[in-house]
Formats: C-alpha cells, structure tokens, sequence
C-alpha cells in the first residue's frame, strides 16, 4: 500500500468512533445492530484493525452515511455533481439531494440549536423556495414576517424578498429546500377523492 492509502485508512478508526460517540451507544449496541463482533469494532476504532468493505458497508449503511465519508476519500468530481454534505463554519450541514444541472435544486439542511435573540442578517436573491421541516422547529424571517415552522409544515415563497432560516432554542432543525429559478415553481397536485 502507497503512503496515501495509509493515511487514509489511519483516519478511518477515530471517524467511526466520533459516529459512535456522536449517536451515544455503546459497542455492544453497534455489535448487535451491524453484525460486526464487539472486539473487531473496538479494534477497527482503535486503529488496532484496518476495515475491510464487509465491515465498512454495515457501517455505513447503520450510520446512514456514504463509504467515501466514512474512508474521507478525496473530492475527485465536479462540486456541482459531487453530492457529498457540505460541513459550514456554524455547525450547520447542507447536503445536496439533486445533480441535474439548471431547474429545481434540492437541499436537506440540518441546523444546529439556535439562539432566539439572534438578529438575523436577510439575504435575497433570484428564484423561488419552497421548504418543508422534517424535525425540530424552523424559524424562517420572511421580509417582515418572523414565522415558526414545525415539522410537517412548508413555506413557499419568492426569493427576492429577503429571507433567513435558523433554528431557535429548543433545538436543532432539519429541513429540505427545493430552489427554482425565478418563476419556477414546485407544482402541487392534490386528489379531489
């Protein structure tokens, strides 16, 4: 093995471990859940083992996460195809759900708990948005509007009327964003039965 794939698979350990940690359960969880025996996970996390494909997988798949993040394989396609989440400076991950080049985007966002007395800074620009909240609470200021959405709720509106997402402080907030270009909208369709 070259010097890269060494240091590639160094890293591996301590980032499963983090996702362990992160979800707070135990190894003897994670055992019973992926099929991996508590001894080999403790090893791999550990550096002890190096992980082979039929560990990464269940692992992956548990963590709902891909194998090129959990191996932090290097960005090889073009930023605007890669669909890999995008980790921001506030703790906020954006994860392209959509490759198709020109129409509606769409983004899954998860914000971290947020701070209610927060004076949102308000940007605008060209197209249209429609989110929708999967958890947690979202706040959404709107031109002169302040609205909390919960989950199952949507808001659509254009985007040259300055506009703000966060999350307040009961929690962290997930939600998907569709963009279109001005004019494009998300089409509803709803039965008459």
């Amino acid at each position: 093995m070259n010097t890269n794939t060494d240091e590639t698979l160094d890293t591996v350990g301590p980032r499963l471990k983090h996702l362990r940690l992160r979800r707070d359960i135990t190894l003897t969880q994670l055992a019973a859940e992926t099929g991996i025996s508590t001894s080999t996970l403790s090893r791999l996390e550990s550096g002890l083992r190096r992980p082979t494909l039929e560990q990464l997988l269940p692992l992956a798949q548990y963590y709902g996460v891909t194998l090129d993040s959990l191996v932090d394989a290097p960005h090889t396609a073009d930023p605007r195809v890669d669909l890999r989440p995008l980790a921001c400076r506030d703790g906020s991950v954006i994860i392209p759900l959509t490759r198709r080049p020109g129409g509606i985007q769409a983004y899954k966002f998860v914000l971290p708990t947020g701070n209610d007395d927060a004076h949102p800074e308000l940007r605008s620009h060209e197209g249209y948005d429609w989110a929708y909240v999967l958890n947690g609470t979202l706040r959404l200021v709107l031109g002169d509007q302040d609205l909390l959405l919960q989950a199952g709720e949507a808001a659509e509106f254009d985007t040259r009327i300055p506009h703000w997402f966060g999350a307040t402080s009961a929690g962290p907030v997930e939600f998907l964003s569709l963009v279109g270009r001005q004019g494009e909208r998300a089409h509803v369709r709803t039965s008459t039965d």
